[in-house]
C-alpha cells in the first residue's frame, strides 16, 4: 500500500511538471513573453492594426522598395518565399504555425535581420511588439 502512494504521488507530481511545462510552451507560442520583453524595453501599447500597418509598409533601402511583404505576402497562413534565394518561408500567422514566436532568441535574430533589410535599420521595441500581435491576431 504504502508503494502505490508513493508511486502515485510520483506520477501526479509528473503530471504537474508536464502540465506548468505545457502552459510555459503555450506562454511561449503565443508571443506573450516577447510584448512583456518589448514593454520592458519602452514598447507602449501594442495594437494589431499598427502591427499591419507597419507590416505592409514600403521602405527604400539600398535603392528598393521593401516591406514585409516583399517575402512573406500579404496572406500570413501561407508560404512566403525569400526575395534573394526564393527559399519557402514558414507561414507567420500563428494560427497557421504554432512554432512562431515559441523562441525568443529566433525572433530576436530574425527581426534583427529583416529589419536591417527592410528599413535599413533595426526595429524599436514597439513596432517588434505591434508585429507580435499582428501575428498573434490572425
Amino acid at each position: 500500500m504504502k508503494h502505490t502512494n508513493t508511486k502515485n504521488r510520483l506520477m501526479a507530481a509528473a503530471l504537474s511538471i508536464g502540465i506548468a511545462s505545457f502552459a510555459g510552451a503555450t506562454a511561449a507560442a503565443n508571443g506573450d513573453d516577447l510584448l512583456a520583453t518589448y514593454k520592458g524595453q519602452g514598447g507602449g501599447t501594442f495594437t494589431a492594426a499598427a502591427g499591419q500597418s507597419f507590416w505592409t509598409a514600403k521602405h527604400q533601402t539600398e535603392g528598393e522598395s521593401r516591406s514585409c511583404t516583399t517575402c512573406h505576402g500579404t496572406d500570413l497562413t501561407k508560404s512566403g518565399k525569400h526575395a534573394k534565394t526564393g527559399k519557402a518561408i514558414d507561414p507567420m500567422a500563428v494560427s497557421a504555425n504554432s512554432k512562431v514566436l515559441t523562441d525568443p532568441a529566433k525572433v530576436e535574430k530574425w527581426f534583427g535581420r529583416n529589419c536591417k533589410w527592410t528599413l535599413g535599420r533595426e526595429c524599436t521595441a514597439q513596432e517588434k511588439g505591434d508585429v507580435v500581435k499582428y501575428l498573434q491576431s490572425l
